[in-house]
């Protein structure tokens, strides 16, 4: 373990575990890697931060659908006015905010001419009457919306840029391709929590969303409970300290990265977001981070070495950006080892840690593939795969899935995985399941 600590920024530290012994011949390294930031809430984020013990600066764009189907009941359109209303008042005093009404384009509700509010109570009062005006009508392009965000969200010279995204219904107004365009142009600049409000929305847009933005996606089956949530999700966006934060791998000649995951606290495949940093090193995404801890899942693959060798196979480390676009190097370094044996076994024994994320990551994926053919008629398939989801939820004691999973098939035997689907699910549980999937349980110490 290492970690790093200065007097403006959080605390890093990197936790490695795995079991380095291979046979031989063996070519395949796994290993869990924990990041933890400590210190938040004190401090803020070194270069351009606010000064040491004060909050580091945001800025937040609220974007909320305002579709015609948001009439339908008229109830919810009335529901995401007091959501944002409550999330206009849990914005720290300071941050720069904005609010937009998203139909098949993208309007400025407040404050308007293009530029973001100062939080504070006066302003907080006029965005929360600008809110009473909002009405539903019009169609759904999101893309507009979070387009509209960032150019909002860029005005400011601020260290954190978050946005939170509300949706009733499915992105009809604009083409897949024009929603990717907007989420690869705003990648990067701004994360953003995506939240699908009743039972209309598409669960693969709203997750995309939330995954191509390092943010956070859910149901909000009932409009009655989106104040809370909306208030939740804004406390979170306040909390956090330091943004941009790479997980920076480097690994010797000869070696290959399969891949890198984050699998706590959800399931989020990093691999095809690398962009080189220097020979032989990349860096993955991580978004922004406040007082918290998050595990990843490095799969290497090194050149086989003879009995009794043994070899560095990775070394992961953090980064940020520094103030001339150099990456700044947090501190917090964590080492991968690989080590021959010719000891049965040492080198048949899987970490632990490896092992439950292992399952975590299948148990996501073999909710969506049931679900999948469950929708398309393959009831076999789909009994077959969700009795493998509720086998390994309950083996790995994940058991929010598990109640999930409980609403959809009738449970016979956990531990066989043996199930019964449910002749009538009801539409919210069942994208509750879907848009809950990837969340993960830490491993038990």
């Amino acid at each position: 373990m290492a970690n790093f600590a200065k007097p403006d920024v959080p605390r890093f530290s990197v936790d490695v575990y795995q079991n380095e012994y291979l046979p031989e011949g063996g070519r395949e390294v796994n290993a869990i890697v924990t990041v933890t930031a400590t210190g938040g809430g004190t401090i803020g984020r070194g270069p351009g931060a606010a000064a040491a013990g004060r909050r580091p600066s945001a800025a937040v764009a609220v974007m909320v659908d305002c579709s015609g189907s948001m009439d339908y009941p008229p109830t919810k359109m009335r529901h995401a006015r007091d959501a944002t209303a409550a999330a206009v008042d849990t914005l720290r005093d300071g941050t720069r905010f904005a609010v937009i009404g998203g139909t098949h384009v993208a309007t400025e509700v407040y404050p308007g001419g293009g530029r973001l509010a100062v939080a504070g109570p006066a302003a907080r009062e006029e965005a929360k009457r600008a809110l009473r005006r909002l009405s539903a009508g019009g169609g759904t392009a999101i893309g507009t919306w979070l387009r509209l965000a960032d150019r909002l969200l860029a005005s400011a010279d601020v260290t954190l840029r978050h946005g939170v995204l509300l949706t009733d219904g499915r992105n009809e107004h604009e083409s897949p391709d024009d929603l990717r365009a907007a989420l690869d142009a705003c990648a990067g600049r701004f994360t953003c929590d995506a939240r699908g409000v009743g039972t209309d929305w598409e669960v693969k847009e709203v997750t995309a969303i939330a995954s191509a933005l390092l943010g956070t996606a859910d149901i909000v089956a009932d409009p009655a409970g989106l104040a809370a949530d909306f208030t939740r999700m804004m406390e979170t966006a306040m909390g956090k300290e330091v943004a941009d934060v790479a997980l920076r791998v480097w690994t010797p000649v000869g070696t290959a990265i399969r891949f890198v995951k984050q699998v706590a606290p959800a399931v989020e495949d990093l691999t095809g977001r690398r962009t080189e940093a220097g020979p032989r090193a990349g860096d993955y995404p991580t978004g922004s981070w406040g007082d918290e801890s998050r595990d990843y899942h490095l799969c290497v693959e090194v050149p086989p070495a003879g009995l009794g060798r043994e070899m560095l196979a990775a070394r992961v480390s953090l980064v940020v950006p520094g103030p001339d676009g150099t990456a700044q190097n947090l501190g917090a370094q964590g080492l991968v080892r690989a080590v021959w044996t010719d000891d049965m076994t040492a080198s048949t024994a899987i970490s632990p840690q490896v092992a439950h994320y292992t399952r975590q990551a299948e148990l996501a994926q073999v909710i969506k593939q049931g679900l999948d053919l469950r929708k398309v008629g393959d009831f076999d398939g789909a009994t077959a795969k969700l009795g493998r989801a509720v086998q390994l939820a309950s083996a790995s004691g994940n058991a929010d899935t598990a109640k999930l999973l409980a609403k959809v098939v009738d449970v016979v035997d956990a531990a066989t995985g043996t199930v019964r689907l449910k002749t009538r699910v009801a539409e919210a549980d069942e994208m509750t399941l879907e848009t809950r999937s990837t969340k993960t349980v830490r491993v038990k110490k």
